[in-house]
């Protein structure tokens, strides 16, 4: 029972639409300007950059806070195949309530940074494997100046991350099978959720950062 409500707790956290509601207390409904995304990146292009970084951070916490809290709520080993599923699940949960929130008519945002912060409220091997992918997001988005292009790459990074760490530890590819499962999961949401971005690229009419390389105007694509 615990672990069903935390799993629905976290998927209900998840769907809050916190760039729709920062848009709307600054009289912008964020659907209807700019690429219509509820992330970071279209807050930040349309009220400022403050605005984008306060929905990025929100939109990192309510991946982060349940995953945390279900982690240190489940009793038993950390290794525990039941315990790591529940856990998963919770992650999962928050992932897609940010991409298919009930209180919009399951239309929601693209889930990096939901992703990243439940891949963050993971010890060790998802957290390990994040900071991995983040920073190739850094280096692809500052040599492109494409947003989109840094996500994708931190999409295809995080799952590969945590195969090699999960090598290189000691722990175990087979041993884990859910978390490396779940880990290509959330990749393949992100990717599905930019195909509109990658058939821009492939026309040469994507969205670039202000600024040209390494321009401060825009975040993550959330």
């Amino acid at each position: 029972m615990t672990a069903a409500l935390l799993i629905v707790g976290a998927y209900l956290l998840g769907a809050v639409p916190f760039g729709l509601l920062i848009g709307l207390a600054r009289g912008v409904d964020v659907r209807t300007q700019g690429s219509r995304n509820i992330g970071a990146t279209n807050v930040g292009r349309m009220l400022g950059r403050k605005w984008g970084f306060l929905c990025l951070a929100l939109d990192i916490l309510k991946g982060f806070a349940p995953t945390l809290t279900v982690t240190l709520a489940l009793p038993g080993a950390a290794a525990d195949p039941t315990r790591q599923v529940l856990v998963l699940a919770t992650a999962v949960a928050a992932v897609l309530g940010h991409v298919f929130p009930v209180y919009l008519g399951f239309r929601g945002g693209k889930g990096v940074a939901t992703t990243i912060g439940v891949a963050l409220g993971i010890w060790p091997h998802y957290t390990i494997a994040m900071l991995v992918a983040l920073a190739g997001y850094g280096v692809a988005r500052y040599t492109t100046g494409t947003v989109s292009v840094g996500s994708l790459v931190l999409a295809v990074l995080f799952p590969a991350a945590v195969v090699v760490e999960l090598s290189w530890s000691g722990a175990g590819v087979t041993a884990h099978g859910p978390l490396v499962g779940v880990a290509v999961l959330l990749g393949v949401v992100i990717i599905a959720r930019h195909r509109e971005n990658i058939a821009r690229l492939l026309r040469g009419a994507e969205h670039r950062a202000p600024g040209g390389q390494g321009g401060a105007g825009e975040h993550v694509e959330t």
